[in-house]
């Protein structure tokens, strides 16, 4: 299966928030920065969409 993420459903912090706009910025895939914040893909990318970055699928 896959990865286990303790943080489920545990709220955004600033300092999460502010790392995924500068990660996201940089060009870096959802499946990078979900895992450079310790993040679910699917809560990376919904707070993201919250947000209205832009993330990459892939790379």
């Amino acid at each position: 299966m896959g990865e286990r993420f303790e943080r489920h459903r545990q709220p955004w912090t600033s300092d999460e928030i502010q790392k995924l706009h500068r990660l996201a910025a940089k060009g870096m895939s959802l499946k990078a920065i979900a895992k450079a914040l310790t993040r679910s893909e699917e809560s990376t990318q919904a707070r993201a969409k919250q947000d209205g970055l832009k993330v990459s699928k892939l790379r």
